[in-house]
Parts: structure tokens; sequence; C-alpha cells
């Protein structure tokens, strides 16, 4: 019989103001095996964590069981208070009255009833644990940053600078991802190229970092310290470590009508490309879709003129595999498309644009050389009308729920540099709230308003309608003025919400990282673990995790790069004791186990076995590498003969709990 100490915790007034404390005190100190029960105000305090361990003293307690919130908050705390009391951490058991009780309940006594019987679970289940050591695994000193945008770049830098190894995959042909096809950024209006061509210079002749560019991730396997990539290097049809970047042949190229997707479709290139003039590794790409070589064995042309012998076009993909101790994803983001937002006639007038494709308008190395020109004829516009919140806060079911975060701030500097460069312009912005809540944002904002003279209108943008002289008519609604506006507009400019990138859900099923349900990687906890993923060793940069802009972006990447360092700086980890074990006189060798197990840990072996009559069978069973097992428990459920169970998590302590609080 187990001694067990039940530990109720009052959160302050976030439990105890919902449920009766003294009361699950006093009711599970009667259960079978308790031998002490108290309530404490804050049980992970210094205090808190005092009384535990006294108690495990006092009373020899081999078992402890504290309610109290999540486990993902404070589980690891007070194992480590177990662990200084002399009991072993994995005697501990949390049950959850917080977020299972009092955040969800008003009625004091259902709360008090429920944390109860919570308590009651949890302590059945201390009946049937069994102390757990913890292995060692080694770490590989080398990490992954799969994404090479603003956020890829630093977080890569921010580690390779502490000496370890960096790999940054790149599906694109060079780095440098949004921001390089940024004019200026709020809210201090310097060049984006000035600030992110030199971090890119920097990542390119880092002796610790290694670009994988037109590449993709194909496959991830292993765990925490030791994770198994296979990389897609993509054919370039190009030897990049011979081209030199000269340009000769993007200029001969004979096929010059693909659309440039760098500009967004707004001008063309040639079928043999570098992406601008800045990019990061600065070598020619052959597109194999338009090149005439490739599709018909004719032409060859730019083989012909190149001076260097860097073109090869029976180049094939490379399938490359590297080990890695930790992996960050920054995969970044796109606008969202405009089908289903053809009342702003995005898709019938050319004079329609989106936030993103104005900026291309407006860089110096656009389509238009940095010009303001209308795309339908080159003229300049005088009257503009920018369309805030364009699919974002947006529940009806074509756009996004949430607020992107950006927009209000790009659309003030759109607006704030049009004045500026044409103060012969008028500028429109209707909006539905501005939001400006970083530093010196709303300075930005009201000097956009005030100074510069952009009319901001509170309302809705109902329609956009081309009209037969070119002029778009804007059909909009005043929520100040109670008024319905017309506006004879130039140029209509969207403020598109932004999603994840479409890469992002198929490289979340690889990694086993949890998403949220507008696939944005959910962290580990949004306070106190905001770039780590629930999975251990993955960890988030950027917006992959929530729309943000380029400062926060850059802090979340040295956060996460602090977080990797700290990691990759330590020889071994502790491993999860909380693995899969094979009962082999159970075991039918029906594979579905290993069919099932994400991390590759369950391999088969045949066995001999000496039978009753002494004869000996062979038979084949399962054999679990408690390595690379990370107990997440699917080889249990797949199971058939109830062969395969969980240290930790045993059907029979799960059911223990089942029957408590069914009783």
């Amino acid at each position: 019989m187990q001694k067990i100490g039940v530990f109720v915790c009052w959160c302050g007034s976030n439990i105890a103001a919902t449920v009766d404390v003294s009361a699950v005190s006093e009711a599970l100190s009667h259960e079978p095996g308790v031998v002490y029960a108290t309530n404490y105000q804050y049980m992970c305090s210094e205090a808190g964590q005092n009384t535990i361990k006294d108690a495990i003293k006092k009373y020899g307690l081999t078992g402890i069981v504290i309610c109290s919130c999540s486990p993902r908050m404070h589980e690891a705390t007070f194992r480590k208070t177990a662990a200084a009391a002399g009991l072993n951490p994995y005697m501990v058991e949390i049950a959850n009255i917080r977020e299972q009780c009092s955040w969800i309940h008003k009625d004091m006594a259902t709360a008090t009833e429920k944390a109860i019987i919570l308590g009651k679970a949890a302590i059945a289940k201390v009946h049937l644990n069994a102390p757990l050591t913890a292995s060692q695994s080694p770490v590989v000193k080398r990490a992954l940053v799969i994404g090479g945008g603003i956020a890829g770049i630093q977080t890569a830098l921010d580690i390779a600078d502490a000496g370890f190894e960096v790999d940054i995959v790149e599906k694109s042909p060079t780095i440098g991802g949004k921001m390089s096809q940024l004019d200026k950024t709020f809210p201090t209006l310097d060049c984006a190229a000035c600030i992110l061509t030199p971090k890119m210079v920097d990542v390119a002749q880092h002796e610790k970092i290694k670009i994988y560019s037109y590449s993709e991730v194909e496959a991830v396997k292993g765990f925490v310290g030791n994770f198994e990539v296979t990389i897609r290097k993509k054919a370039r049809y190009v030897n990049e470590n011979v081209c030199t970047g000269c340009g000769l042949c993007t200029e001969k190229c004979p096929q010059k009508n693909v659309p440039n997707e760098f500009n967004l479709g707004m001008d063309k290139r040639r079928a043999i490309y570098i992406p601008f003039a800045q990019a990061v590794p600065k070598v020619a790409t052959i597109d194999a879709n338009y090149c005439m070589k490739l599709k018909t064995g004719k032409c060859g042309l730019c083989e012909k003129i190149c001076t260097a012998g860097a073109i090869d076009y029976s180049q094939k993909d490379q399938l490359i595999e590297q080990k890695y101790g930790a992996i960050v994803v920054a995969t970044g983001f796109n606008p969202i498309k405009l089908d289903n937002f053809e009342e702003y006639s995005y898709s019938q007038s050319p004079d329609v644009v989106t936030s993103l494709e104005f900026e291309r308008i407006t860089n110096a190395a656009g389509p238009t050389s940095g010009q303001l020109l209308r795309p339908s004829d080159g003229k300049h516009p005088h009257t503009i009308v920018f369309v805030q919140c364009v699919g974002s806060r947006d529940t009806s079911g074509c756009g996004k729920p949430y607020c992107s975060k950006i927009c209000c701030m790009y659309t003030a500097k759109h607006a704030m540099l049009t004045r500026e460069k044409y103060p012969d312009t008028d500028v429109y912005v209707f909006y539905i709230d501005v939001r400006t809540p970083g530093k010196n944002f709303d300075e930005f904002y009201r000097r956009a308003a005030e100074e510069y003279g952009v009319h901001y209108i509170k309302g809705m943008v109902g329609k956009v309608a081309p009209k037969a002289d070119g002029k778009l008519m804007v059909q909009a609604s005043d929520l100040i003025s109670n008024e319905q506006l017309h506006i004879d507009a130039d140029m209509v400019v969207l403020a598109t919400a932004i999603e994840p990138d479409k890469s992002a859900r198929p490289l979340a099923t690889m990694l086993t990282a949890s998403m949220d349900t507008n696939d944005f990687f959910t962290e580990a906890h949004p306070k106190l673990r905001p770039v780590e993923s629930p999975t251990a060793g993955i960890f988030l940069s950027g917006t992959c995790q929530g729309p943000k802009d380029i400062p926060e972006t850059v802090s979340q990447a040295g956060a996460a790069a602090a977080k990797v360092i700290g990691l990759l700086a330590k020889d071994t980890l502790t491993a999860n004791p909380c693995v899969a074990h094979s009962d082999e006189m159970m075991c039918n060798g029906c594979s579905s186990c290993e069919k099932v197990c994400p991390y590759g840990a369950i391999t088969y072996v045949d066995k001999e076995f000496r039978m009753p009559d002494r004869t000996v069978a062979i038979r084949r069973v399962a054999v679990v590498n408690e390595a690379v097992c990370q107990g997440c428990g699917a080889c249990t459920v797949a199971c058939p003969s109830g062969a395969m169970d969980l240290k930790g998590f045993s059907n029979s302590q799960i059911m223990a709990e089942v029957d408590a609080i069914c009783k």
C-alpha cells in the first residue's frame, strides 16, 4: 500500500474562488492510502514546495498528488520538488482542478464535486505508479532552420555566433523572404534592403552556416537531440559552385515572357533568372516549366554563352541526409488569395492591387522602377483608396477570423509615402479600427492622418466597380457621419490578411508538431514557453506561430536561438522514461505497432521461447528502442493483443482512474 500525500492549491483566487479547497483536501484525506492532506494558497511557491518536501520526509510518503493547475504549467516543478526530498519524481500525479474545474464551472458545489473526483482518480493512479529512471541520450551539435526569411536568418546568425553549426533550408532560389520585397519599414521608414541584405551576406559568409536554397525538407525522423532529416535539393540546372552570378545568361535567354513571381507577376522574367540583384546565393536558376532546352531539346543558348561553364541540363534533384540536435521552424507567411472577395473587382481591374503589389510598385527595384503608376495605363494616379481588413477579422468564412496585426501600420506607411512623394494625390483609408500596439506605432499613424493629410474614414467599402472612363467607383459607408460615399478612384489598394505558408501543414505532420485551426504552429505555452513547440526540440520563429511585424519577428528569432543554444550546449539529454514496452509473451508479431510509430522506435526480432514440453519455438516479437521512443502511446492503442503498454500510463493505471471517476 502506498503512503500518499495530497496537496490542494488555491492558485490565489483562480481555484479557490470556485472550488472549496478545504472540502477537497478533507474529502481526499479519507481515500485509501492517503496519510496526509492539506491545502495552501500557492503550492508552486517556495513555501508551498517546502510544505511538500517536509511532508514527504515526515510521513515517509511514497507518492504525492498535487491538485492544482494543468501539468503543462508546473509538472516539472513538482517533480523537482519530489526529487529534492528523495522521492522518485515519477511518483507525482497532477489533478488539474483549475482548467478542468474552476475555470469552466460557475457553481462552487459542482466545481468542488468535480475536483474531488479528479483527485480520487489521481490517487488511484498513484497506487499503481512505479518509480521510473530516466536514461541519457547524446546531443548532435547542429541546428536546422527551416525558412530563410528574416526570422530564419536572424535565428541562424544567433545560433552560429554561439559557435554551433547551422543549416538553413529555403524553398526559394534565394534567402530573404517577404522582407526582400519591401521598400521601407515602419515605423522608422528605413530601407528594408539596407537592413536585410547585410544580414543575408553575413549568413552567406558565416563559417558555421550552410545554405540549402531551392530545397525542401523531405522527411524527419528521430527525437530531440537526435533528429534525422532528409533534404531535397532541387535541380537548378546550374552548378552553384561554378556560377559567378554575372547575369549574362539572364539577358540572352530567348524565353522572356515568364511571370516574375518576385514582382508578383506584374512584369516578366526569363526562363533562366536571378530573383533580384542582392540574391543570396547569387546564382542563376533555370525554370524547367519554361526552358525550351529542357522541354524540347532545342535552344541551349545559355550554355553556349556561359563563360564559367556553369549550365548543367542533366542535373537531378539530390537527397541530402543530415543529423540535427534541434529544429527551428521559420516558414513565414503569404497574403491570402482574393478569390472570395469579388466585390473589390480584384480579378476585373489591374488597378485594384494588394498591399504587397503596391509595395513592389513603389520599390525602386520594382516593375515601375519606383514610380507610382497605374498598372492599366502607366499613368500617375491622383486618387487612391486603401481598404483595411480585407479578409482579416472575418467571421463569415470567406477570410480569416484573426487580426493580421501588420496591416494598419503598413497601410499608414503606404499612405504617408504616397503623400510625401506625390502631394497632388488624394489618399483615403477605410478602416474598421486602427490598431497600433507597438512602440511608436500610434505616433506613426497620427503623423499620417495629421501631418500628411491622409483621409482616415471609419467605415466599410461595399463595392469597387470599374467604370468606362478607367476610373474605379468605390461605394463605402462613413460610420461617423452615417453617410454613404461614392469616390472615383484611380487605384484601390487592398490590405489583405496574411496566413501561414502552405508548406506549414505538411511540415507540421513531419515534425509531429501541433497547429491551431488557422494553421499557425502552436507554442508549448503562450506565456512561459512562447517559442517552443510542444514537441521537444522543435522551436518556432516568426510568423509561422502567428502574425508579427519585423521587430517582433526578430525578437522571437533571438529567443528561439537562445533556446536552441541552451539545448545544443548540453552533451546529453535526460530522456523521457514514460516509454512503451512490449510483453513478449503476449506479442503476436503483427507489426501494427511498428506501422503507427511516428518515431521509428519499434523493430521486430526473432526470439527463442522454451515451451512447456521443453521444445524451442521461434517467435517474432516487438522490441522498443527506449532512446527513440517519445511515449506518444500510439502503439498501445494499435496493438490488438494488448502486448504493448506505456510506462507511467499503463492500461491498468488508466482504467484505475476511470473506475475512480465512475464510482
